[in-house]
């Protein structure tokens, strides 16, 4: 079916609603002792090295770790109500002959310089209010730039999930303007979890209620295709994943019920319908097939594949509900605790026939990742944070479970950290899926800086090989991945 973009997009007058916005109440009165995950930054961090605090710089690491999340959530006329909701801002820590530097730069979107002179949040989010002083014009007005980044080309593409790209300078991270990949399809959604095939082809969803646009594209971001297609209903879908030979897309039972703004508001937990799973021929887009699963909420999953027999699997960290997207993710901003469960890594399997199962594992997990050479091939590993409990939002450590023996490695920092997402990253020449490194930063809050670290990913439990140290501290971002020098 060929997109059409009016029927697609969401109206501006959707975007607009009764503000909730109390600067007294979301002001910085934040006294918890993972504050600095949620903390403003006021200013872009000009590049600088970072300290070498601990070990050395792996042998033939060199290339450049990308994070994106939001780092401007308050101002004196207005704050965002939602941790989601904060303007984003790209990282760039480049690892180069042993040294390390880090540069921050924000994402120089409409939504940031209107609230900028303004000097107020004021914009619609995924959890914030729309202020009667926005100024909407269509959803890249909103858009934050905040969740998630892929390379392209000489750019790094910023991504959101209810807007266009936005494309940033690879080097300098200067703003460049929206992506736009076909004339006729501005701004229309791009998911910010876009699956990256081996060769460089990107596939990705844009969402609205019970109908997706799939975009497929070339390794330099030129546009192949794109197509709409119906869904059997309209769940919240911020991440999907897919096989060689197929998309997978899970439509967990937070349900969209009615078209109203803030995103959040819009969704109902509704788990007497239970989990569908949308099973979708690549080559052939009509060819689509659901499979059942228990009810369970979610935000992320690993890359999927397939067995000989024809059985799909894939990696979910899954939620018992969604209360912290509804309502979690606030309290957090406000330092409280988010009242939320923390996400139980699982295995989902999908049979040719029939219902499909979850195998839980019991550890507690968020952002779980596979080596990038294997993205949609069969693999043993996934890459998660870990240690977070419910009266500790946030990880604390990172882990690595081996699916064909059901164990997980962990090394934890302790409640002094906060822990980033953890990308694998293959050392050159490696032939075994555990000969790579593990790259992340967290938050020393003892130290009050950003640091970052490299393991070994077949010995993760040994703790960091290498750890360089900032003198700022950066909120914790959402989103990463890894070029290459």
């Amino acid at each position: 079916m060929r997109p059409n973009r009016r029927a697609f997009m969401i109206g501006a007058s959707a975007l607009v609603a009764t503000p909730d916005v109390s600067w007294a109440a979301h002001a910085l009165n934040v006294a918890s002792d993972w504050s600095l995950a949620t903390a403003d930054v006021d200013t872009d961090v000009a590049p600088r090295a970072l300290e070498l605090v601990h070990g050395r710089a792996p042998e033939g690491l060199a290339g450049s770790l990308y994070r994106n999340g939001p780092a401007k959530f308050r101002r004196p006329g207005g704050a965002a109500t939602h941790w989601f909701d904060g303007d984003g801002m790209m990282r760039r820590f480049r690892i180069q002959d042993g040294q390390a530097n880090l540069a921050a730069r924000f994402a120089d979107t409409p939504k940031r310089r209107q609230e900028s002179r303004l000097d107020a949040m004021v914009m619609p989010g995924f959890g914030t209010a729309a202020d009667p002083r926005a100024e909407l014009g269509g959803p890249d007005d909103a858009n934050a730039a905040n969740t998630s980044v892929i390379p392209v080309g000489d750019a790094v593409w910023a991504l959101w999930e209810g807007g266009s790209p936005l494309a940033m300078d690879a080097d300098s991270l200067a703003t460049r303007d929206f992506v736009t990949l076909r004339p006729d399809l501005k701004a229309m959604p791009f998911l910010a979890h876009p699956r990256i095939e081996p060769d460089g082809r990107i596939w990705n969803l844009g969402m609205s209620g019970n109908r997706a646009i799939v975009w497929r594209l070339a390794s330099d971001g030129a546009l192949e295709d794109a197509q709409l297609i119906d869904l059997p209903r309209a769940s919240y879908v911020h991440d999907f994943t897919a096989t060689a030979r197929h998309l997978v897309i899970v439509l967990q039972p937070w349900v969209q019920i009615r078209d109203v703004m803030p995103v959040s508001h819009s969704y109902d937990w509704r788990p007497e319908a239970g989990t569908q799973v949308l099973i979708v021929d690549k080559a052939d887009l009509s060819r689509r097939r659901v499979v059942e699963l228990e009810a369970f909420g979610f935000f992320h999953l690993g890359d999927a594949w397939e067995t000989a027999d024809g059985e799909i699997r894939f990696d979910v960290c899954a939620h018992r509900d969604m209360s912290f997207a509804a309502t979690g993710a606030s309290n957090l901003l406000n330092g409280q605790s988010s009242g939320a469960r923390p996400a139980e890594l699982a295995l989902a399997v999908l049979p040719l026939n029939g219902p499909g199962r979850l195998e839980r594992t019991g550890v507690a997990a968020e952002f779980p990742r596979g080596l990038s050479r294997l993205a949609g091939e069969a693999r043993r590993f996934s890459v998660h944070t870990a240690g977070e409990t419910p009266g500790r939002p946030l990880a604390t450590g990172v882990g690595v479970t081996d699916w064909s023996t059901g164990r997980t490695r962990t090394f934890d920092f302790g409640d002094g950290h906060v822990v980033d997402e953890m990308i694998p990253v293959a050392r050159p020449g490696a032939v075994h899926e555990a000969d790579a490194w593990l790259l992340g930063p967290t938050i020393n809050l003892k130290a009050g800086v950003t640091e970052l670290h490299v393991f070994d990913m077949a010995d993760v439990a040994a703790g960091p090989v290498a750890t360089w140290r900032a003198d700022v501290a950066l909120p914790a971002a959402f989103h990463g991945n890894w070029k290459a020098a």
